[in-house]
């Protein structure tokens, strides 16, 4: 038997948590001296191909999601935790397949004044093609 999801379907591969050392922030000593960043991003796409014929190669490799980001997140800089977070779905959308990223950066020790246990930003971003 065969269920239809339609075009729009609710499947997502997730992964939470991915960590790197990069060097991004409005602030000067931020860029000099980096900082640790979470990264959690949820992949929108049709799982039922890699579901029913148990292969890999019909779905998305979480290693080479992690390996693209902390690519991102270890060799480029952003003044903003919001061009990160664009630069990385708009990476991940470059794969077919892909029909819509969560991403969200986290940065768990900001240098604030204040004390403050995290700061970050969400986006979502949709294939246009």
């Amino acid at each position: 038997m065969t269920l239809d999801v339609g075009p729009r379907t609710s499947d997502k591969i997730f992964i939470g948590g991915i960590s790197f050392y990069g060097h991004h922030g409005a602030r000067e000593e931020e860029q000099i001296l980096g900082q640790h960043f979470l990264v959690d991003v949820e992949l929108s796409l049709d799982l039922r191909p890699a579901g029913a014929a148990d292969d890999l190669a019909l779905t998305v490799d979480y290693a080479d999601v992690v390996k693209r980001v902390t690519a991102i997140g270890r060799t480029r800089r952003f003044r903003l935790l919001e061009a990160l977070a664009e630069a990385i779905a708009s990476d991940l959308l470059e794969q077919r397949e892909i029909r819509e990223v969560r991403v969200r950066v986290v940065k768990p020790a900001p240098p604030l004044p204040e004390r403050v246990g995290s700061v970050g930003v969400e986006i979502v971003r949709r294939q246009t093609r």
